[in-house]
């Protein structure tokens, strides 16, 4: 569906709406008998239905005050702060727009119709302000509606999305009922607060577009030394990561036409080829850009396949980690990564050669290697589990392998000689931080052509607990439960075979990894 098709869908749907209310409102101006008669018949029966002092009641009661115009101010200003803090201006103007046009509306047809409430309202807090339409019905109605929008647009699993529409759509019911059972409204009113809600919910969106707006249509063209002449985007893309192909391959290519680009040229991994064949068909192909869409594991593929070529990669992160994105401060927003793809600044970044036993050699990583209980957690992550629920998989592999015995290590960093430990896990980055924001190696940069190495050997199940604080509060101090190294080259050599990692991809079990730091290697998109 074009973004004009949609938009046209929205209008009639919204003119819809508010023309029902618009008949509705006419209808209870004149007081219209049929619907008098209706109206005090429902109310007259549903205020029966909880009895004074009940359970149910006092339930309405605080159902009621939740929802309220203070509670709702607040759900408003939070939100829109989240969204702005996020970098999603746009979403959050749209927000804010139909929020509080819904409350000026409401209040003004509130005023001009002065209605007066029902008779027999719950005795405690009787309103007396005017009925129609109801404020609740229509404040829940808009922000439930803009809810679903922003969800929508940013949440990647449709289970999500499905569920948050289940429980939104419950809520609207839940305060409706609540208007009803308390005798606040009549059923008139509450009908025309969720027309009009719900009709300025897509009025507004269908006028003013939530998403954000390209780069290229906001800002100035970068400056380049040596401009490239042809435009040629490539795009190696793993289908099963992202939901609709088809509605991904139309947004990434009206992006990149607003942007100046060539018509993309589509290369789709497989379970053969992960991604290196795509990107050498690219490299050779003469592609000025090439985007990757996938998991760390298949930009870690292409980014070894192009680097040392001169040739940026554009990252769009569509996995689970996407740590590499994270701390390059690429927006996971499908969207907004796509706009930084093409319009964001070439920077050049290292990346790490790696070999060693168990037929390791000759690979890469871009942004952690590991030996011990994070490698463990890898392998132990149930795929239909993290394809359900996302990062919460390796949550619950982590707490399965919180225990993983100590391991007798040697580490060589730079030559040196060599300097034994005992660990429950080794970690080699590339970069400092894991989801979240775990500083994990908070001095680790991905551009200055060194790595940085932690052990973390917890003794007991509780030791955890502080070593966590340790580390998210960046102590720098060291000793027998964390050590920190640094250097342009790095050998592990575990006692046993133990569980390894590359890039959160598990490679079976070694007793070695021997790591160096290829400096400014590969050029990639990160923001302006």
């Amino acid at each position: 569906m074009t973004d004009r098709s949609a938009t046209t869908i929205r209008l009639v749907w919204a003119t819809v709406l508010l023309g029902a209310f618009a008949v509705l409102t006419l209808l209870v101006a004149t007081s219209w008998s049929p619907l008098v008669d209706l109206d005090h018949s429902v109310v007259a029966e549903t205020r029966t239905w909880p009895a004074d002092g009940s359970w149910l009641e006092d339930f309405l009661r605080w159902l009621e005050h939740v929802t309220g115009t203070i509670a709702g101010t607040v759900y408003l200003v939070a939100l829109v702060a989240a969204l702005a803090l996020n970098a999603h201006r746009r979403a959050a103007a749209y927000v804010a727009i139909v929020i509080v046009t819904t409350f000026a509306t409401t209040h003004l047809f509130k005023m001009l119709l002065g209605r007066d409430r029902p008779e027999i309202q719950a005795a405690f807090d009787e309103l007396s302000n005017g009925s129609y339409p109801s404020g609740h019905a229509s404040n829940i109605a808009a922000l439930a509606g803009v809810l679903i929008v922003v969800t929508h647009m940013l949440a990647r699993r449709a289970g999500v999305r499905r569920l948050l529409d289940v429980l939104l759509l419950a809520l609207v019911v839940a305060v409706c009922m609540d208007r009803l059972l308390l005798a606040r409204h009549y059923p008139s009113d509450v009908i025309g607060g969720l027309l009009l809600g719900s009709g300025l919910v897509l009025l507004v969106l269908a006028l003013f577009s939530p998403q954000p707006r390209s780069t290229a249509l906001t800002a100035a063209p970068l400056v380049t030394s040596v401009p490239a002449t042809t435009r040629d985007l490539h795009v190696v893309l793993n289908p099963i990561k992202v939901e609709d192909v088809g509605q991904f391959k139309a947004t990434v290519a009206e992006l990149a036409a607003e942007s100046g680009w060539n018509e993309p040229v589509w290369h789709l991994t497989s379970v053969e080829d992960p991604g290196t064949g795509m990107a050498a068909s690219a490299s050779v192909a003469g592609a000025d850009l090439v985007i990757v869409c996938g998991g760390d594991g298949t930009v870690r593929e292409v980014c070894a396949e192009l680097a040392g070529t001169g040739i940026p990669v554009g990252i769009i992160p569509a996995g689970t980690g996407n740590l590499l994105a994270r701390n390059l401060d690429i927006p996971l927003y499908l969207r907004s990564a796509i706009d930084v793809a093409l319009n964001g600044q070439d920077r050049a970044i290292d990346m790490v050669r790696v070999s060693g036993d168990g037929g390791v050699a000759d690979t890469h990583f871009m942004v952690m290697a590991g030996m011990g209980f994070d490698a463990a957690i890898m392998e132990g992550v149930n795929e239909d589990i993290k394809k359900r629920v996302g990062w919460l998989a390796y949550v619950w592999s982590a707490l399965k392998s919180l225990m993983f015995p100590a391991v007798k290590v040697e580490i060589t960093v730079d030559d040196e000689p060599p300097t034994t430990h005992r660990a429950r896990t080794i970690v080699v980055g590339n970069v400092g931080y894991l989801q979240a924001g775990m500083p994990l190696l908070p001095d680790a940069a991905i551009d200055d052509g060194v790595l940085d190495v932690v052990l973390l050997h917890p003794k007991r199940f509780l030791s955890w607990f502080p070593l966590a604080f340790r580390v998210l509060t960046k102590a720098s101090k060291t000793d027998e439960t964390i050590e920190r190294f640094t250097g342009r080259k790095v050998v592990i050599r575990a006692a046993s075979d133990t569980p390894r990692q590359l890039d959160g991809d598990a490679i079976g079990p070694g007793k070695e990894l021997v790591m160096e730091c290829i400096h400014g290697r590969l050029l990639v998109r990160a923001p302006r």
